[in-house]
């Protein structure tokens, strides 16, 4: 049983694979405060709830933008699962894709297992879009070779920007308005938040596609992706699997014979 484990700047993802298929998946705020004993015992349960016994487990990969969690996340699958993990970024780490940017040291893990994961999965030049604390969309080429994108602030990232700065304006919840122009100050901060972001995704993809100069195909994934689907007039699919599956994909890459 493989344990793949994304650990992104807001959210960390737990997700078992049994050789065939995915078989659980689970999700927690990122914390560098927890320690290993703190996540197997919040594991535990869930994975009781599954059937599955943490014995199970017999190797693990780990994707990690959070560099002061990375230890405790090492320790978990030492100390419990009694395995070294296999850590996207490091020395002697095979991805099987070429990175053709001027600082390939400079890109997070998390951009590469999503482009990896996005050429498994789909043929031809993509455009993949990760919505979560930041909203990235990068450049995958017909070989799975990464080609570059581009980063901005993430949808809640900006929302939380917006309250924080300006007194009298609330908290809102990310939903999608029914009318563009508001009738009070949550519906106008909702609409401008929603197809701000809905704008900014298909304004961008056009403007690839134009310098990009061949067909692609957009696949979007992350937190929040989903509150764009049928809104978005440039998404081809919506995969909330795309991390999980350039993970295990770059884990067969690494097993050796």
């Amino acid at each position: 049983m493989l344990l793949a484990i994304d650990i992104g700047n807001t959210n960390t993802v737990f997700a078992l694979h049994d050789g065939k298929e995915w078989v659980a998946m689970w999700r927690s705020a990122t914390d560098p405060r927890k320690t290993a004993d703190d996540y197997v015992v919040w594991l535990g349960p869930l994975m009781d709830m599954r059937k599955v016994s943490l014995y199970d487990i017999d190797a693990c990969v780990i994707s990690c933008v959070v560099p002061q969690a990375l230890f405790n996340f090492r320790n978990l699958a030492r100390r419990y699962f009694g395995v070294e993990p296999l850590v996207v970024g490091e020395a002697g780490v095979e991805l099987g894709v070429p990175i053709r940017i001027a600082r390939p040291e400079q890109v997070g893990a998390d951009r590469l297992v999503a482009a990896i994961g996005a050429h498994v999965a789909y043929p031809g030049a993509l455009i993949v879009i990760d919505s979560g604390t930041a909203t990235t969309l990068d450049i995958v080429g017909p070989d799975g070779g990464f080609e570059g994108g581009i980063i901005s602030p993430g949808i809640n990232l900006s929302m939380r920007a917006l309250h924080d700065a300006a007194a009298q304006l609330p908290r809102i919840a990310i939903q999608r308005p029914e009318k563009v122009i508001g009738d009070s100050t949550v519906a106008a901060m909702q609409s401008g938040v929603f197809w701000g972001y809905i704008d900014l995704i298909d304004g961008l993809v056009r403007r690839v596609k134009d310098e990009y100069g061949q067909p692609m195909t957009v696949i979007a994934t992350g937190g929040v992706a989903s509150l764009f689907e049928g809104a978005s007039a440039t998404i081809d699919h919506y995969d909330q699997t795309l991390m999980e599956s350039g993970l295990l994909e770059i884990f067969r890459r690494n097993q050796k014979g």
